[in-house]
């Protein structure tokens, strides 16, 4: 993240991350070793289009599931949930960008103790959203295992009340997560568990995915040559595991950097080749955005029933 406990002017300031995130190098060591590194300068007004394009859609999203009772099931909660996680990011880029505008042109004046206070909270909102993305794109995984694999139990299983529990689970976890991060983010190992959940969902998740799609086929063959309803319900099932492949193969696009940026701050903190990685900071940050942006028209291209909501939410004719 960029840092807003040591702005400086608005036409050099650098799009730096927090204390949170930097290599634990002096500070000396980390400038000169970024200032041999080629810089790519991406100016403020980008971050805070984004983000509000970013808040905008996934807004859009959620009031769209809220609208429409044909939206009211567990994976539908769940992908309003994952929306939710999105505007984290967008929401504190949005906050970020505008203090460090407001002060860069004097419009603003805040203490440094202040200033921490806001590059905490910002920095637990990314976290929060990191840790709780993944988890809602595993429980969407979980919640499509169970309506292919178990179609005739699936609502016996997943009832709302669990799908419930599960949320309140998630949010709970993902917060006190990103709290405890941030008041030890001094210590290695908070750093390493947060790459090994990332490392372990993924697993998890592919592991799901690998059972899903090698047995679904089959077990579609069998549903077809029973009942051709059911093949219908299996088709749209299969439908729902295709567009969670795409959240998912979007998430590890543009968080793995971010990641690696992560792996690279423990295995090799003062490695200048692996400075000059960490010092593009502000790029896996983009990107990070780019996926709150993107998510929510994946949602619209792949549901049909969303769309149309979407299109009169935007179009005033609920």
């Amino acid at each position: 993240m960029m840092n807003i406990t040591s702005l400086t002017p608005f036409g050099t300031l650098p799009k730096d991350i927090t204390s949170h995130w930097l290599p634990k190098s002096s500070n000396s060591s980390y400038n000169a070793s970024i200032l041999k590194c080629e810089q790519i300068s991406i100016p403020e007004e980008i971050f805070l289009t984004l983000g509000i394009v970013s808040l905008v859609e996934n807004i859009l999203v959620i009031v769209a599931i809220i609208k429409n009772r044909n939206l009211h099931s567990p994976m539908h909660y769940f992908i309003c949930c994952l929306a939710v996680a999105d505007m984290l990011v967008s929401l504190s880029n949005v906050i970020e960008t505008i203090v460090l505008i407001l002060m860069a042109r004097g419009a603003l004046t805040v203490r440094n103790h202040v200033l921490k206070q806001i590059d905490n909270l910002i920095d637990v909102m990314i976290c929060s959203s990191m840790v709780s993305s993944l988890s809602f794109l595993g429980a969407i995984a979980a919640d499509r295992y169970v309506t292919i694999f178990y179609a005739l139990r699936y609502h016996t299983i997943m009832t709302t009340r669990r799908s419930m529990i599960i949320i309140v689970g998630i949010w709970v976890i993902s917060s006190i997560s990103s709290i405890l991060f941030i008041f030890y983010s001094e210590n290695s190992a908070v750093i390493i568990c947060l790459i090994s959940f990332f490392f372990v969902m993924l697993v998890i998740m592919g592991a799901l995915y690998l059972h899903m799609f090698a047995l679904a086929r089959i077990h579609a063959k069998k549903i077809t040559a029973q009942n051709k309803n059911r093949a219908g319900h299996q088709a749209t099932n299969m439908k729902g595991a295709i567009t969670l492949t795409i959240l998912l193969g979007l998430f590890l696009i543009c968080w793995t950097p971010f990641f690696l940026h992560l792996l690279l701050i423990i295995i090799c903190p003062k490695n200048p080749y692996c400075l000059c990685f960490t010092s593009h900071f502000h790029m896996f940050l983009i990107l990070i955005i780019c996926n709150s942006v993107i998510d929510p028209i994946i949602y619209a291209f792949r549901s049909l029933e969303l769309r149309k909501t979407l299109k009169e939410l935007i179009f005033c004719s609920w």
